[in-house]
């Protein structure tokens, strides 16, 4: 149950910010920081496609969360380099903790909670060969006993 909530509280995030990354300038007057030059919209705005991608990929991922592993491992990395970069922009003083607000410390949730999931579970592929060879081993008859 946890999984699931979590996979659709990262959607909330992504579809969230996906949206808000395609108004231009918007984001910034949130959070206070001052105007970026107007090409930034562009590279906003093709971020901010991604972001609701991967909000559609977390929908499907707590739909089925074991045939959507892919999305969830995605989603891990995505979270790690987010975390990663946040810290990096905070200890330089390019942004503050008021401006990352959340992304100082909810990407170490979703990491933990995801990997539990990820480290509890088989890849299917892997599932799915383990519970053919024990099918196989215990329906295999002797010569002779058709």
């Amino acid at each position: 149950m946890t999984l699931k909530l979590t996979l659709y509280l990262i959607a909330a995030f992504q579809l969230g910010l996906g949206v808000l990354f395609l108004l231009p300038g918007v984001f910034a007057d949130l959070v206070g920081l001052e105007q970026a030059p107007t090409w930034t919209a562009w590279l906003f705005a093709m971020f901010g496609a991604r972001a609701i991608g991967f909000g559609y990929g977390m929908v499907l991922a707590a739909r089925d969360p074991l045939a959507n592993r892919s999305w969830v491992v995605a989603m891990v990395a995505v979270q790690g380099i987010d975390w990663l970069a946040t810290l990096v922009y905070l200890a330089t003083g390019a942004v503050t903790l008021a401006q990352v607000t959340t992304a100082a410390f909810v990407p170490l949730f979703f990491i933990v909670v995801l990997t539990r999931h990820l480290l509890g579970t088989p890849a299917r592929g892997a599932r799915a060969d383990a519970l053919a060879s024990e099918r196989s081993a215990t329906s295999t008859s002797l010569p002779g006993s058709h």
